[in-house]
């Protein structure tokens, strides 16, 4: 492991820049699925323009490369849910009026059922066989998963956070993580919505009120602190 004070990095943040140590930090990627970011997928089926959130998809790539080569914890999350659907809140099934629901049969296998093809990872961010890979049943990364107890056997106290959507999944996971006590960066770049106005609010809401519920930056400051520490093992 590397010497701590070697493995600290100061990121340009906002509402202030913030050091963090690598070794205690990990990158949380959250739901790049090819149901939500493709054609076909669940967030078509709600009427979304899934090409909005192609844009996230350069920045976490840049981030995943640096922090696999400082030997940084990553963890990918997937939101799905049984194929027999006794997770799935009826709630949550029957909102909405879209042209597929949860576990309807659509062109990558059934809509948000772990284990087809359109639940998993988009190839450009596929996950490595040793990166950790968490499923859970609702928004937050946190809720029915073993996230926590994860996070603590690796001894990890801050979270690079970012995918899709800001104002959904990414929000409700740092929301999660702050009331955990973690420190939450949200890369904002390496976010999206298929509601370019949600994105922009939803990273306000983040860091506002001195970082309510956390930090925000952009990639390239990320990159740039990364470059202090070329490796952590």
């Amino acid at each position: 492991m590397a010497n701590s004070s070697d493995a600290v990095g100061k990121i340009v943040a906002e509402p202030e820049p913030i050091e963090l140590d690598w070794t205690k930090t990990a990158l949380v990627i959250i739901d790049m699925q090819r149901d939500f970011m493709e054609p076909g997928g669940f967030g078509e089926t709600l009427g979304n323009d899934v090409g909005q959130l192609a844009r996230a998809v350069q920045p976490i790539g840049s981030v995943l490369s640096a922090a696999r080569d400082t030997g940084m914890l990553v963890i990918h999350t997937r939101e799905g849910h049984l194929p027999d659907l006794s997770d799935a809140p009826p709630a949550k099934i029957e909102r909405g009026a879209p042209s597929l629901r949860i576990g309807d049969p659509g062109p990558m296998g059934r809509i948000l059922i772990r284990g087809e093809a359109g639940h998993d990872i988009i190839p450009e961010l596929y996950p490595l066989d040793s990166e950790i890979v968490i499923d859970k049943p609702g928004k937050g990364a946190f809720y029915a998963t073993e996230m926590g107890d994860v996070l603590q056997k690796y001894g990890i106290e801050n979270l690079l956070v970012c995918g899709v959507t800001t104002e959904v999944c990414v929000n409700t996971t740092v929301r999660e993580a702050n009331d955990r006590g973690y420190r939450c960066v949200v890369i904002a770049d390496g976010c999206a919505s298929y509601f370019p106005e949600f994105h922009e609010m939803g990273l306000k809401m983040i860091k506002a009120q001195g970082g309510i519920f956390g930090w925000v930056a952009s990639s390239a400051a990320v990159l740039e602190a990364l470059e202090t520490s070329k490796t952590l093992a």
